[in-house]
């Protein structure tokens, strides 16, 4: 080893060293709080008590909030400026688009408030059969006028042309809902290729359709084609309406600081009004931005810059395009996590991650339960498995990225534990206790989002927590189990999603929740209800029952008072027969 570069070596194993040591110090201590189980504050009887678990995620809570607002603040005090000189190239992700969304996309794209001649426009298309045609022609109508270039690849980077009398060949396996063919590295040009490449770096408004191979394969196409040709990339859904000035909010945070590697801006709901599932996904969406990333911002390292709006350094992205694309986990290539993975290759290059309030767009969401539930399995995946990719590079940035990683990690197996212990502890307050304590949590996060954010709707936040425990938690193990199986998922907005998997570990968590409750049930019938301890248990429960119903009956009522009248299915829903 060179003598010059071993201090450079120490340091990095000392930081590796101390990181895997807070690491296990977090995960130590949470763990000893949660098995001992010590209450700081108790009645007389130890009916309610709140114990030291309960205290540290408490403090977590706080911690986690105050810095949020401490990022919002600077983000308001700062007064960054544009050169203008930066090129950019957006690039957009389609694949069986609802045609109302993807009109909406082209045209806020063509909005957009950045110089024509220093923005370059890229949609490519997951499919070149002709069902998927009508995106092509679309992106022809929005942009005309403007030096448009179009082409149908009949392949893409890394599959093979069929070989002539094969079955199927030329034809789009997207179409047909078929998985792409075996993966390939392709080691002769395709004259399609060039065509592409040539296209992409010679027009500014370019819309390229290709054989069908995944999202991961649609974005290595704009990446890979584009090249070195522009400064930034921008990376943006089909489905996703941005504001005129998303993109110049972006490019000032870039501009700020030669170690920002990326930058994301705040995703809102586009179809916040379609039903009960879309305004409670706004409101998440809102949390998970303006709370949870703007706090990962204030220390520099945004675990995800999501899909429908993120800026990349592209000489950066470059180096890592293809070990990006090439992804695989437990032997298998990957296709789903697209952008987890592109901002975790950012962050083990060492470079920071941020995120940015004052760029803003709109993304559709699902709308039914079903489809809800397919879309939160697929992250839960992607967050999993980058997850443990993520660990091998903590000791590249601030610590805070290490603890936020080890709570959020462990945190559903520990609610599921803690859920399932107390149904089955033959106790009914202590079922009733969990409910109460759930929802108080999630009580004082929608008041301190209707503090933050100035709107009383934040309030409703707090009926999340029934779609958190009654469909993503048991989802999260369902997940882990079929981690290695990729597809689009809710990408396709042309087909409703007909996969009943997903309520498979639903419909397993209620059973389980069912018979614990009539566990204790049972336990509770045989119980000596004369006793003074359960006559004080007996006044808890009257009391929590009646602060338990009273809470979600106006809750309910509330929702259906104020916001029902906006949760109407659109009537003028564009379907297309596929």
């Amino acid at each position: 080893m060179d003598p010059r570069k071993a201090p450079k070596y120490l340091i990095s194993a000392g930081r590796r060293i101390l990181t895997i040591a807070f690491a296990l110090l977090i995960l130590g201590v949470l763990t000893w709080a949660y098995v001992a189980g010590i209450q700081l504050v108790a009645d007389q009887y130890r009916i309610m008590a709140f114990g030291l678990y309960g205290a540290f995620l408490a403090a977590h809570l706080a911690i986690q909030s105050f810095f949020a607002l401490l990022e919002h603040r600077r983000m308001r005090r700062e007064s960054l400026t544009c050169s203008y000189t930066k090129t950019v190239a957006l690039t957009i992700s389609a694949y069986q688009e609802d045609p109302s969304y993807l009109r909406q996309c082209l045209e806020s794209v063509r909005a957009t408030l950045y110089p024509r001649e220093k923005l370059r426009i890229l949609m490519v298309i997951d499919g070149n059969s002709p069902d998927d045609r009508y995106m092509l022609d679309m992106f022809r109508e929005v942009f005309a006028g403007e030096d448009v270039g179009t082409y149908v690849w009949e392949n893409n980077y890394h599959q093979q042309p069929p070989l002539e009398g094969e079955e199927g060949g030329g034809g789009s396996p997207g179409a047909r809902g078929e998985e792409p063919g075996p993966y390939t590295e392709v080691e002769m040009v395709d004259p399609g290729q060039l065509v592409v490449e040539e296209l992409i770096r010679s027009r500014r408004c370019v819309c390229i359709m290709q054989r069908w191979g995944g999202k991961r394969e649609v974005m290595y196409t704009a990446f890979r084609a584009l090249g070195s040709s522009v400064d930034y990339i921008q990376v943006c859904d089909s489905d996703t309406k941005l504001d005129p000035r998303a993109t110049v909010e972006l490019v000032k945070v870039l501009e700020a600081n030669t170690q920002y590697g990326a930058v994301g801006g705040d995703v809102r709901i586009l179809n916040v009004s379609d039903s009960f599932i879309s305004f409670m996904s706004s409101l998440r969406y809102w949390m998970a931005f303006n709370v949870e990333r703007a706090c990962q911002s204030y220390f520099d390292c945004v675990s995800c810059i999501s899909g429908p709006l993120g800026l990349y350094r592209n000489d950066l992205l470059q180096q890592f395009l293809e070990s990006w694309y090439n992804q695989k986990f437990l032997g298998t290539h990957c296709t789903f996590g697209d952008d987890r993975h592109l901002t975790n290759r950012m962050l083990s290059m060492g470079y920071a991650t941020k995120y940015t309030a004052r760029s803003r767009c709109y993304s559709e969401t699902p709308a039914q339960f079903l489809r809800w539930l397919a879309q939160q399995t697929r992250w839960t995946k992607s967050y999993f498995r980058e997850w443990l990719y993520n660990a091998l590079w903590w000791h590249r940035h601030h610590l805070w990225m290490t603890y936020e990683a080890v709570v959020a990690g462990v945190f559903p197996f520990f609610v599921t534990a803690t859920v399932l212990r107390l149904f089955y502890g033959a106790s009914l307050w202590d079922v009733l206790w969990v409910l109460l304590c759930v929802q108080l949590v999630a009580c004082v996060k929608a008041l301190y989002a209707c503090w933050l954010r100035g709107s009383p709707r934040m309030l409703f936040m707090s009926l999340y927590a029934l779609l958190y425990m009654g469909g993503l938690l048991p989802a999260k193990y369902f997940a882990i189990a079929t981690m290695n199986k990729s597809s689009w998922g809710t990408s396709g907005r042309k087909k409703m999603v007909g996969n009943l998997m997903p309520l498979l570990p639903v419909s397993i968590w209620g059973l389980l929740l069912l018979g614990g409750l009539g566990y204790t049930l049972y336990q509770e019938a045989q119980a000596d209800w004369t006793s003074l301890v359960k006559q004080a248990e007996l006044g808890y429960l009257v009391i929590g029952v009646g602060v338990y119903l009273g809470y979600w009956a106006g809750m309910v009522l509330l929702y259906w008072l104020w916001i029902r009248r906006c949760c109407r299915k659109r009537a003028d829903h564009y379907t297309v027969q596929v």
